[in-house]
């Protein structure tokens, strides 16, 4: 299925001071990221979000959906909690480049205005973290269904050619008339013997009384 590339806005991460969610050095352990589309008039649909992590250990995305003109748009979760680096103190993960599909999503990314980002890094070990390079990918057109004419779409049986000359004998009877003859020309080959018999030759000595006669 074919994707077109949203124009997007990125904008600058802000850091949540919570206590419960700072590291033991003090510094945030989580950012947000907010995304929004300017250029996009209408809701679209998200197909899907590319990125190259930079020492986020879990992501969570929320998405502000267009539900109809007289309710204002509310924020769903749509990712929770996702693993980018299976273990946070080691570089597992830190850099890779990280693709996201609607499917991978809790709820439906349809009629999307706005993405926020949530990163999450618990480990007191890197100084910053963040993602980069992020993407933002809607569904785009459906190829058109190809439709073939009939004589394509069920072709018509071979049909036997019609013989030049109606006079000519059958090609395959003639075959094996060949064959039979060349079968019967080895078989009378094979029983004749080479060795060639004397007149007066009997069992390899000369019989007196036939000589006497000649």
């Amino acid at each position: 299925m074919s994707r077109i590339l949203v124009p997007c806005h990125v904008k600058g991460t802000v850091a949540l001071q919570v206590a419960t969610v700072r590291t033991s050095q003090g510094r945030p352990g989580v950012l947000v990221i907010d995304v929004t589309f300017p250029s996009v008039a209408p809701p679209f649909e998200l197909q899907e979000i590319t990125f190259k992590n930079y020492y986020t250990a879990f992501l969570s995305i929320r998405v502000r959906q267009h539900t109809s003109a007289h309710t204002p748009a509310k924020w769903v979760t749509c990712l929770r909690d996702y693993c980018l680096m299976p273990d946070p103190h080691s570089e597992e993960g830190a850099q890779e480049y990280v693709s996201l599909f609607k499917h991978q999503m809790l709820c439906d990314m349809a009629r999307v205005l706005e993405l926020r980002l949530i990163l999450r890094q618990p480990s007191p070990l890197w100084l910053s973290f963040t993602v980069e390079e992020l993407q933002i990918y809607q569904q785009g057109p459906k190829s058109p269904s190809m439709t073939f004419p009939k004589w394509l779409s069920h072709p018509v049986p071979c049909e036997q050619p019609a013989l030049l000359c109606e006079g000519l004998p059958d090609p395959s009877r003639v075959s094996s008339e060949v064959q039979q003859m060349w079968a019967l020309t080895e078989m009378i080959r094979a029983s004749h013997t080479s060795a060639r018999i004397g007149r007066f030759d009997v069992d390899g000595c000369y019989d007196l009384n036939l000589l006497s006669y000649t």
